[in-house]
């Protein structure tokens, strides 16, 4: 009895070890972190579904518009939070970049308007316009699709292969581990996977902590 409830207590610390570290190692003592920690929404290797949301030029945009595209960096984010603003530049250049290389952007609003004001479909238009962005920025009306992803925070990311007729998830988490200052990032998760995809090598970090403001 004592071992078990010793084994148990150092998975959990662990656990908080690599939590706390920002990369999910997805097998710590032989527990399956990430389902642990991700008790609802996709897990890697999980099939998406598509989506019909409306963008901020008023048009319903879905994953199976862009015919040509390898997989979507789908990007749950917001207007008001700081993290989501931090990193507003940076998902811009990810975009430019993966684009042509055929993984285009698809970031989400998820949050509840009536809690965030700012989060408004009127204010995406306005954020949108200011930031220049050229990217999908759709709004998830009635909270329907981020509880299927099972993000949390704004931003997280998931990134989707297509394989056949499938959207194969294959990265979940965090654009990179400094969102204060872009300069002194470490670890690219998000370009790290999407490097990988394109190589045709295997993903090194599948899961990730995503950080900033809960959704509400």
């Amino acid at each position: 009895m004592k071992i078990v409830k010793f084994l148990s207590l150092s998975a959990v610390i662990l656990m908080a070890v690599v939590i706390t570290s920002g990369v999910i190692d997805t097998k710590v003592m032989g527990y399956d972190v990430a389902a642990t920690l991700q008790e609802s929404g996709y897990k890697v290797g999980d099939v998406a579904t598509d989506f019909s949301l409306k963008n901020i030029d008023g048009k319903m945009v879905s994953l199976s518009d862009y015919k040509q595209a390898k997989g979507y960096i789908v990007i749950f984010t917001c207007n008001h939070c700081p993290y989501s603003v931090a990193y507003e530049d940076r998902i811009i250049a990810i975009y430019k970049k993966y684009k042509e290389l055929g993984y285009p952007v698809i970031a989400i609003n998820p949050n509840d308007t009536e809690t965030y004001p700012a989060d408004s479909y009127e204010n995406m238009i306005v954020r949108a316009r200011e930031k220049g962005f050229t990217f999908p920025y759709l709004f998830d009306e009635g909270q329907k699709i981020y509880p299927q992803y099972g993000a949390t925070k704004t931003p997280h990311v998931y990134l989707l292969k297509k394989e056949g007729p499938r959207n194969v998830v294959r990265y979940i988490g965090a654009i990179d581990d400094n969102h204060k200052d872009a300069s002194k990032v470490k670890n690219h998760f998000l370009e790290d996977a999407l490097q990988a995809l394109l190589n045709n090598k295997k993903i090194e970090n599948t899961y990730t902590r995503a950080i900033g403001c809960s959704i509400k």
